[in-house]
């Protein structure tokens, strides 16, 4: 994916208040397509929530692409959602009179990209850019448009806001035709990757669990449901376990079976085991070509 794309997300994410670890994992998400987006998304409820609810909520194996848009709408904190009929009446309106600067999709020419312009994503339906485009910026050599209606101005800031919600959210990107791949080289890459940690009759029963091809791809990458990483920590007091709710070099937060949450510091004579259900998706994800990843929702779609 284009690093430009990257840098332009993870500014949205930034203006909309997002902290590091998020903007991360947004990345994560631009990185792995529509797979990182439930990811990201689910992590996101996950962490939000502080349990599986949110993991169940949005991580649905059957989520469809108009839920799947809104969740990652939500994450994200792309603000209001674009008028997308004014957005086609503001689009000829643009395209005469401020593509030749900003390019057709206001993503740049002679002109600034306005993908990231601060002036459009504190905008919500033109209360700051109807306004702002009336008077211009002459200083800057961006010209009054006076001459047009306030309803004309509005109808192109939602052009942009869809310009900007076309690049931010992933979530609403529709899959025309996933089944590209090669099902015996995908069959050759799970016999080789995949088999290690999933028993034959596991494997041929994942390509029924899901309504559309789409969606099979997206859970073999990283399965939804309840996938918590957990720990037993050793200490001079005794073992506590439980699910892992935050670790860094000097602590681990888990929360037991009773709900207890436990704050433990990791000092030398402190043990440690983690279990983390999803670590070889993770190292998989890591390497995963394109060409494995459609031979493989191949393969998995004739176990059906």
């Amino acid at each position: 994916m284009d690093t430009n794309l990257i840098h332009s997300i993870l500014h949205l994410a930034g203006r909309r208040g997002r902290d590091a670890t998020v903007r991360h994992l947004i990345c994560v998400a631009l990185l792995t397509g529509s797979a990182g987006c439930a990811v990201i998304v689910a992590s996101s409820q996950k962490a939000q929530t502080g349990g599986q609810e949110g993991v169940q909520q949005q991580g649905d194996q059957n989520m469809t692409p108009e839920r799947r848009a809104a969740a990652t709408r939500a994450f994200l904190g792309l603000g209001a959602l674009p008028d997308k009929v004014a957005a086609a009446r503001g689009e000829p309106l643009f395209q005469q009179n401020c593509a030749f600067c900003h390019g057709q999709t206001a993503h740049g020419a002679t002109g600034p990209s306005l993908i990231t312009s601060d002036m459009v994503l504190m905008d919500d339906h033109g209360e700051h850019l109807t306004p702002f485009l009336k008077e211009g910026s002459p200083e800057k050599g961006m010209p009054a448009f006076e001459t047009m209606s306030d309803k004309q101005l509005t109808d192109i800031a939602e052009f942009l806001h869809v310009q900007v919600e076309d690049v931010a959210n992933r979530g609403s990107y529709h899959v025309l035709n996933i089944l590209v791949g090669n099902a015996a080289k995908g069959k050759v890459y799970v016999e080789g990757h995949c088999m290690s940690c999933h028993a034959a009759e596991t494997v041929s029963h994942i390509g029924s669990k899901f309504r559309s091809p789409e969606q099979l791809q997206r859970n073999w990458i990283w399965p939804a449901g309840d996938r918590s990483m957990t720990a037993s920590v050793r200490t001079s007091g005794g073992t506590i376990s439980g699910r892992v709710k935050q670790i860094s070099d000097f602590r681990i937060t888990l929360v037991d079976n009773a709900g207890k949450t436990h704050v433990l510091d990791l000092e030398p004579s402190v043990e440690v085991q983690i279990t983390d259900p999803l670590a070889a998706h993770q190292k998989m994800v890591m390497t995963l070509a394109n060409d494995d990843m459609h031979n493989v929702t191949a393969y998995l779609e004739t176990l059906k």
